[in-house]
Formats: C-alpha cells, structure tokens, sequence
C-alpha cells in the first residue's frame, strides 16, 4: 500500500525545492520530474503487458494439451468400434 501523500507535505516539499533548486530552475526541474514520471508509468504498463502476454501464452499451451490429450483419447473412435461390435453381434445372433 502506497503512502498517501496530503496538501501541507506537498507544500513543504514545493517550499524545500524552492529553496534548494532556485526559482530559476525550479520549473525546468519539474518537467524532468513529469517526464521521468512519464517514462516510468510507460515502463510499468509495457512490463504488466508482458506478463499479460506470458499468462494468454501458458492458458493457450495448457488448451493445446488438453485438446491433444482429447484427440488421443479418440473415445469417439472407441464407442463406434464398440457399437460395430454389437451391430456384428446383433447381426450374427438375428441369422440364427
């Protein structure tokens, strides 16, 4: 959890920044400061995107197993052989 940051701390912080920077460069400071901040949040997304990546690639691999361990389960190809079978023995049993 991120610490909250309220008006008197952002005061006194602008107040320390005036006095240790200068009015001269206090705003060429600040647009670094927004650009830095920029960056980071550009960094941060890219990084939550590759880990969105990796999880859509491992749900995709997990689907590719199991839709290969359906094809070679082939329970389709084992109940029409079984229902040959009877067919056969129905078959057989009505020519008797």
């Amino acid at each position: 959890m991120m610490p909250q940051i309220g008006f008197v701390e952002l005061l006194a912080l602008g107040v320390i920044a005036l006095i240790v920077v200068g009015p001269k460069d206090l705003p060429a400071l600040l647009r670094r400061l927004g650009a830095l901040s920029a960056k980071a949040k550009r960094m941060a997304g890219d990084f939550r995107g590759a880990f969105d990546d990796m999880g859509r690639e491992i749900e995709l691999d997990e689907l590719r197993k199991e839709i290969d361990a359906i094809k070679n389960s082939n329970s389709i190809s084992q109940i029409q052989d079984e229902v040959t079978k009877v067919e056969r023995d129905i078959r057989a049993q009505t020519k008797d």
